[in-house]
């Protein structure tokens, strides 16, 4: 099939109306503005059209009809990483929602979940949970796995377990010819090993499949102290957090936190410091691995035998559309200087609008390049830093993101020069993402995969000319 993409004229979406009995919404379609809006909800994206596929052949389908009529497509399930997708314009884009494809069936004998393209990882650690077993999903049970998992993925065993994409023994997508093809370490290995990283540049993703592991129960939970106390909280965790023991996990978190009925009444109002996380060993040794943070005696204790599935929550991340605005950034170190930096921009004294300020303990499994890994191995930071606000209005919104920025910009000393894609959440050169010669690579791929640069990704990884040079 022969794929044109010059600019089309918005009358090309109708080509898709009818499919899916009723499930794809043009602009002004009753159901069009329901359907167009990601989780983060501060995301203004409109696209040519919004497909709801409830199957892979339904996704083919989408694929080559949107292909047929000069139009692109972008992959999204829940939308949390939207921000730099609808920023590169989507009024040439379907944007095929996967959400109503989300089974998560777990298979012992395999040792893996299998999950649909739009499944959510709440589901997902429950069917693994049922067999005494967890997967690396992330602090949010309504993320969207396949984002997660091709973006990287961090979760509460990753210093130990590496990142999730790294867990994947099996990718399914269809790809531009609006073929399902499957991807794993025998078959279509240079796309497995793209894909493991290397985001939604290459298809719509139907299924995945990944490994469990043998964790039913976690020394997990969290540590608080009044913000006012973060000065000699965080030296101590930034001290320790480099050496740390591979089996432990944690984040650090300033949180001026609103008076807000659904939060625990704990929290509600407080301007808090936390840290939460994981170990995975005896009870004895997380509290060996804690003793210096509880000696500066958190008012709030939680860290306890829990059952593994509690993770998912344990970091209270909102659920449901959130307007936020964000930046983010990796650390190489903190050292004593980082730390001023950051009480200046998130301490007590601070003037800010940012709901949290929050540090990621990196090191471990994620420094050390995964055998047989994707495309992100490893990540080459000790820290990630991520600064979020709420955006519910336009005004608001800019003033947390500004805000973000000047956290991210006190900070930049001590920054990598590279970006988390999971966590960048405003458009970045995503060469910043990989490797030089990781980079090139993928570009070739792409240009294998999706020679007429079809598909739209968050972080766009460009194709090749036949001469070298990059294009749209």
């Amino acid at each position: 099939m022969t794929i044109e993409l010059d600019t089309p004229s918005i009358p090309a979406a109708h080509a898709l109306q009818g499919l899916l009995g009723g499930r794809v919404h043009l602009p002004g379609d009753a159901g069009y503005d329901a359907a167009r809006v990601p989780w983060n909800v501060a995301v203004d994206q409109r696209p040519a059209a919004v497909a709801f596929p409830r199957t892979a052949a339904e996704v083919s389908t989408v694929v080559r009809v949107a292909a047929e009529s000069g139009l692109r497509v972008a992959a999204q399930s829940t939308g949390h990483n939207a921000g730099p997708l609808a920023a590169q314009g989507l009024d040439d884009v379907v944007v095929v929602r996967t959400s109503e494809m989300g089974t998560a069936i777990a298979d012992p004998v395999r040792g893996i979940v299998r999950v649909e393209g739009g499944a959510i990882w709440e589901p997902a650690v429950d069917a693994a949970a049922a067999h005494g077993k967890a997967v690396l999903h992330g602090s949010s049970p309504d993320v969207g796995i396949a984002g997660y998992s091709l973006g990287g993925g961090i979760g509460w065993y990753a210093r130990k377990l590496g990142l999730a994409t790294n867990s994947l023994t099996a990718v399914e997508l269809v790809v531009a010819d609006g073929s399902l093809v499957r991807c794993d370490a025998t078959t279509n290995a240079e796309l497995f090993w793209a894909v493991r990283g290397g985001g939604g540049n290459f298809g719509v993703v139907t299924a995945l499949e990944f490994r469990m592991f043998d964790i039913p129960t976690a020394y997990a939970g969290m540590l608080v102290w009044q913000l006012a106390e973060i000065e000699p909280v965080l030296r101590e965790w930034a001290a320790w957090a480099p050496g740390a023991p591979d089996e432990v996990t944690t984040a650090f978190r300033a949180m001026r936190l609103p008076d807000m009925p659904d939060l625990p009444d704990f929290l509600r109002g407080q301007q808090l410091v936390v840290i939460d996380g994981a170990v995975l060993g005896s009870d004895e040794r997380g509290e060996e691995l804690l003793a210096g943070l509880r000696a500066h005696r958190p008012f709030l204790d939680t860290f306890a035998r829990v059952p593994a599935a509690s993770l998912v929550r344990l970091h209270m991340d909102p659920e449901g559309g959130v307007p936020f605005a964000s930046d983010s950034s990796m650390l190489s170190s903190f050292p004593d200087a980082a730390v001023d930096a950051f009480i200046a921009e998130a301490g007590p004294d601070a003037t800010t609008s940012l709901l949290m300020a929050e540090i990621r303990q990196l090191g471990g499994a994620l420094a050390r390049p995964h055998e047989g890994g994707g495309v992100l191995a490893k990540l080459d930071a000790q820290f990630l830093t991520f600064g979020g606000g709420m955006a519910m209005t336009p005004e608001v919104g800019a003033q947390a993101h500004a805000d973000a920025v000047r956290l991210t910009g006190a900070l930049a000393p001590f920054a990598t020069g590279r970006q988390y894609g999971n966590f960048a959440e405003n458009p970045v050169d995503t060469r910043s993402i990989y490797d030089a010669d990781v980079w090139t690579q993928l570009t070739g791929i792409r240009s294998a995969v999706d020679p007429h640069g079809l598909f739209v990704a968050n972080h766009r990884v460009p194709r090749l000319y036949e001469d070298g040079a990059p294009t749209a």
